[in-house]
């Protein structure tokens, strides 16, 4: 039976369906009755593994952790990448003095905002204050605008990123997957260049990142600190002339990112069993997601993501409250702007979904602010930005007859199933520079209430 033909069926047959299971209608409530439409769903959708396709593991089950088979994922670098993600200690060569071991990775991805920015544009170096969850992150005056270290594009999430072989919104990092036969646009003293390293795109990221945001270890972090022996205990096998390079921190970094799972959040706990972990909006979102509102044919898998490309016509970043970021910036053609092939225009990676109301900024602009704003957007199924021809809209890009109040359900299955309350677990107690993260300037120092 086709799922569409399924979804047809009116709910008196769904009745007659489960009585010949062998279960009383009567005896059932609408909570279980959901729960057993919404089993089935998945398990068409999830094709041959069915359910069990949207399951994450635990975040120390490695050997179910998608990973680079250049880099293992094991305990040891995990706790060292735990800590050097959140390191400000690294931040050794801005570009003004001001900001030395002011910033980390975790400045434009931290916990408070679900690993994201909590703000439209992330700032790096160059930034100053935190706020509650990013949002209070200004400009140093001391910086001029060019000197800012911030994106074009709104800073996507690390959580979930073992679900994505290449990395950025137009996926130009990674040697593998889909960037296979892309040799040629690795462009020679650019970031892209980390590509031929040969890792997968969470390495390169972590790798090309260090590079573009001017940071590294200097000996007086490795010596002073419990990190020289703790890269020793993660890379024992390397050459120590190269152990403590960029390369292995970034390796350290990325498997420490790849196990950054949103595995507690309450559709995770129902897959595993727990069916009263979403309530019956939250069970009704989810058989409207992937059914009318046709959202799983581009967000698959446990992540709810997908490594296709598609252009929806959203709006650029651009604006008062952003920096250096233009409609005329090339950022904007997503994966073209990679690839050079006009074919792939307008076209951006498709997101993961997991957590993404703490963080209220959407689309690859940040021009949305709420999740409902977006899937109203998908609704009507009508692009807004002038710049993208209609030529380039995905297919699936059209209106899909949802209501107000299925708007409504589908927005609370996004925002409140997908989303996991606990992940502090991920975030060390303190970092061991003693520096406060995922800021350490004056200001940030305030508001984190941060000696």
């Amino acid at each position: 039976m086709k799922l569409r033909s399924f979804l047809t069926i009116p709910s008196f047959f769904i009745l007659i369906f489960i009585n010949s299971c062998g279960l009383d209608p009567v005896s059932n409530t609408e909570d279980e009755i959901l729960n057993m439409e919404l089993a089935s769903i998945l398990g068409q959708v999830g094709g041959t593994v069915g359910m069990a396709s949207f399951v994450m593991p635990e975040s120390d089950e490695f050997d179910k952790i998608p990973q680079d088979p250049k880099n293992p994922i094991t305990a040891e670098k995990v706790r060292l990448g735990q800590m050097l993600y959140h390191e400000t200690g690294l931040a050794v060569d801005p570009m003004n003095v001001t900001s030395v071991h002011t910033y980390s990775c975790a400045s434009c991805h931290h916990v408070q905002a679900g690993f994201q920015a909590g703000m439209q544009q992330g700032i790096g170096e160059g930034g100053v204050g935190f706020g509650i969850q990013g949002e209070g992150r200004e400009k140093n005056e001391d910086y001029i605008d060019l000197q800012v270290d911030v994106q074009p594009l709104r800073s996507p999430s690390t959580l979930n990123v073992a679900y994505q072989t290449n990395m950025l919104w137009n996926g130009q990092f990674g040697a593998t997957g889909v960037n296979k036969g892309t040799e040629a646009f690795w462009t020679e003293f650019t970031p892209k260049e980390s590509n031929f390293l040969g890792y997968e795109g969470v390495e390169i990221q972590a790798v090309a990142g260090l590079g573009v945001h001017r940071m590294d270890t200097d000996s007086g972090l490795i010596n002073s600190t419990v990190y020289k022996d703790w890269f020793d205990q993660a890379f024992a096998n390397i050459d120590e002339s190269k152990r403590y390079t960029k390369e292995y921190i970034a390796l350290a970094i990325a498997a420490y990112e790849r196990t950054l799972l949103a595995n507690e959040s309450p559709f995770q706990r129902w897959l595993k069993g727990e069916k009263e972990a979403m309530n019956i909006e939250q069970k009704k979102g989810a058989i409207l997601f992937f059914t009318k509102g046709n959202c799983g044919s581009c967000h698959k898998g446990p992540a709810l993501n997908e490594m296709e490309f598609y252009s929806l016509g959203m709006d650029d970043m651009e604006g008062n409250n952003t920096i250096r970021a233009t409609s005329a910036n090339p950022a904007n053609k997503g994966r073209g702007d990679f690839t050079g092939d006009p074919r792939d225009d307008f076209k951006f990676k498709v997101p993961q979904l997991y957590n993404l109301k703490d963080s209220p900024f959407y689309g690859h602009g940040g021009t949305f602010t709420s999740v409902k704003e977006v899937v109203e957007y998908k609704n009507n199924g009508v692009h807004s930005n002038s710049n993208v021809p209609t030529s380039q809209l995905a297919e699936e890009f059209v209106p899909l007859g949802l209501t107000e109040e299925e708007i409504g359900m589908i927005t609370a299955f996004i925002e409140d199933a997908l989303y996991d309350p606990n992940l502090v677990r991920y975030v060390p107690v303190e970092i061991p520079s003693g520096m406060c993260f995922p800021n350490n300037d004056a200001s940030s120092k305030t508001d984190l209430n941060c000696n």
